[in-house]
């Protein structure tokens, strides 16, 4: 009925229907899997298992493990605490009404549903989870599906307020209630329970889990600068003919991107040559004005594809257990790449190199990379890997694999802009936006705290589209007003990127399938916001040695450049309640302004004295109302810090 045995630096528990691995993984971090099958195996997902020092006691009731400054304790009906210096960080709550319900499984289909629970804790805070669109900065007394949509990605990593954080290692589709009766993870198709905890402040948390899922790269120069996109440049001219008026404006342009239906057949990965006729001509010039270029790639194939039959044959394709295996209906039923399957990464890479890098683009969009499936009913999905209920999370892992390991074949380092996210994809050079998001005042105010979110789950490259993506009329007030705000959010962003499908006014000029949007350029939003706009861009640039710093410490470090204010001043209760300011980087506090019309903030200033930028008026720590009119932006500087010369 019970059996531990402590081995090979690892416990061992084994009772009816389960057994139990519980191993030391990093300095003060502990692992612990259980598998309903009674069967020890090793699946990694995207963890890069480590070890480190421990030591064990094991009693007649319960064994222990200590690794560094957290402690386990198992006891012999299974059920599993955690302590941090000696105090109690999760205690495991029986999933039945008696006291031996800990942990529960049920079978079904081949895989099981199981779930863990642990007691609520007073006053404690959750931070994380990735991309959240639900307005919320503490995650605490919510409830999350563990899915990956459009404007939602989930990266199941929290921070707690009480000094943990906790990696749930399971790709599986599921569920999280961070709920004031109790904390739970569940899933409905798995093998096995498998989470981490690792004790410490937010940045001791941080550097455990880039050694645990991967550290980024540092970022390219090139990317540190101001990004031109919009829904979309129907030409070369087009594309060209932006390019060229941002250079001769004297205005910094260091990415240009050419977005979706440039091709000629989604999958095809390739221009259209009647509209894209002399590709490299287009990016020698383009880089001859200091502009990178960047496509759009989506995962979508069909039989009018030249690509079609040979992926078709080899299995590259999602596969699906009943009906077709046509997946998403755009502009005809679609099929999607299987990028779980490393035949399929290699071949898509060689497309994408032949048709678009060798030719002189310098980056790829990875779009719809969740992958957008619709209906969503990922149990009838089926990858290279398995099931599409067990492993529905991890297939933007592998998307952002596929353009690592060719890029780095080339002697590269990618940044890849992608819809969507998993543990470990910060190794791969991913750059996560937040999705096709409206264009409005609650969704820069939600963006800021998804951007806080998504920042303490090891993933430091984020941005959002600047003025949102869909719902905007250029003509109105308020969407004029909106696109300062958002710009003055994106300067102090980890990219800074303008993107959206404006309202079209205009009538169709081309044949084409996606006609473009109104127009979405800096001078496009009024004669008066141009000025402030191209200032705005200015000092983006004028930033760039300082952001490029941040992005060097992002990489050695795992810290994010977009900061919760708990993650420099960790003991200050105040920083855990502040949604809408953060720090950018070590030495800049910035606080946006996200409602209309608001033009004065309520600024908490931690431990320190600050520098207000622009007036350079001095300010103490504590809360300060500060105004802003709308061509202003809120942000204070560390005293004596250097990049206060840049303002």
């Amino acid at each position: 009925m019970y059996n531990t045995v402590i081995e090979n630096n690892r416990i061992i528990f084994s009772r009816a229907g389960e057994l139990v691995r519980i191993t030391p993984c990093h300095k003060n971090a502990i692992r612990f899997e259980a598998f309903p099958d009674c069967r020890e195996f090793d699946e990694n997902f995207t963890l890069m298992p480590q070890t480190a020092e421990a030591s064990f006691e094991d009693r007649d009731y319960c064994a222990f493990m200590t690794v560094g400054r957290l402690k386990i304790q198992l006891e012999r009906n299974g059920k599993i605490t955690f302590y941090k210096d000696g105090a109690v960080i999760l205690e495991e709550k029986p999933e039945l009404a008696f006291n031996d319900g800990f942990r529960h499984y049920e079978r079904k289909d081949g895989v099981w549903s199981a779930g863990i629970t642990f007691k609520s804790n007073e006053g404690e805070h959750f931070y994380g989870l990735g991309q959240e669109p639900s307005g919320q900065f503490d995650l605490k007394g919510c409830s999350f599906d563990l899915r990956h949509i459009n404007t939602k990605s989930t990266v199941p990593f929290v921070y707690s307020s009480l000094g943990y954080g906790f990696i749930w290692n399971n790709p599986a589709i599921g569920n999280v209630e961070l709920s004031e009766n109790r904390t739970r993870w569940s899933v409905g198709a798995t093998r096995k329970i498998d989470f981490v905890v690792i004790a410490g402040n937010p940045r001791e948390v941080s550097e455990a889990l880039a050694d645990l899922t991967g550290h980024a790269p540092v970022m390219p120069h090139w990317a540190t600068g101001f990004w031109q996109s919009r829904l979309r440049y129907e030409t070369q001219e087009d594309l060209l003919d932006t390019a060229r008026r941002y250079h001769d404006e004297g205005v910094p342009l260091s990415v240009i991107i050419a977005d979706y239906f440039h091709w000629t057949e989604q999958g095809d990965y390739k221009f259209d040559p009647q509209y894209w006729q002399d590709v490299k001509a287009m990016t020698d010039e383009l880089h001859g004005m200091g502009t990178k270029l960047v496509v759009s790639v989506w995962p979508t194939i069909n039989e009018n594809s030249e690509n079609y039959r040979f992926m078709h044959d080899r299995n590259m394709l999602i596969r699906t257990v009943k009906g077709s295996d046509r997946v998403f209906n755009f502009y005809g039923p679609q099929a999607e790449i299987d990028v779980t399957n490393p035949a399929t990464r290699e071949f898509v890479f060689s497309k994408l190199k032949e048709n678009y890098l060798d030719n002189g683009v310098d980056g790829l969009w990875f779009d719809e990379a969740e992958p957008e499936i619709h209906p969503e009913h990922f149990d009838n999905l089926l990858f290279y890997v398995g099931r599409g209920d067990e492993y529905g999370l991890i297939y933007p892992y592998y998307y952002a694999q596929m353009a690592y390991d060719g890029f780095t074949k080339m002697g590269e380092v990618p940044v890849i802009l992608t819809r969507a996210a998993y543990l470990g994809s910060q190794k791969f050079g991913s750059l996560v936006w937040s999705g096709d998001i409206p264009s409005t005042f609650e969704s820069l105010a939600e963006q800021v705290k998804t951007g806080l979110n998504i920042s303490v789950c090891g993933i430091p490259w984020w941005n959002t589209d600047i003025g949102g993506f869909w719902g905007a009329d250029t003509t109105s007030d308020e969407f004029r007003e909106l696109i300062v705000r958002w710009f003055q959010f994106g300067v102090f962003s980890p990219v800074m990127r303008v993107h959206g499908n404006r309202n079209r006014h205009g009538e169709k000029k081309r044949d084409v399938k996606e006609p473009s949007g109104d127009p979405n350029e800096i001078w496009s939003f009024g004669e008066s916001n141009f000025p402030i706009l191209k200032d705005l861009v200015l000092l983006r640039e004028r930033l760039r040695p300082y952001i490029g710093k941040q992005m060097q410490i992002a990489s050695e470090k795992g810290y994010p450049v977009m900061r919760p204010m708990f993650f420099d001043w960790p003991d200050d209760e105040v920083c855990y309640t502040l949604g809408e300011q953060y720090m950018f980087g070590d030495d800049i506090l910035f606080a946006p302004i996200v409602n209309r019309g608001q033009t004065e903030k309520q600024v908490y200033l931690p431990e320190g004295s600050w520098i207000r930028t622009g007036t350079n008026e001095k300010y103490a720590p504590g809360l300060h109302t500060v105004s802003a009119k709308t061509d202003e932006f809120i942000a204070f500087v560390k005293e004596g810090a250097d990049v206060l010369n840049c303002f």
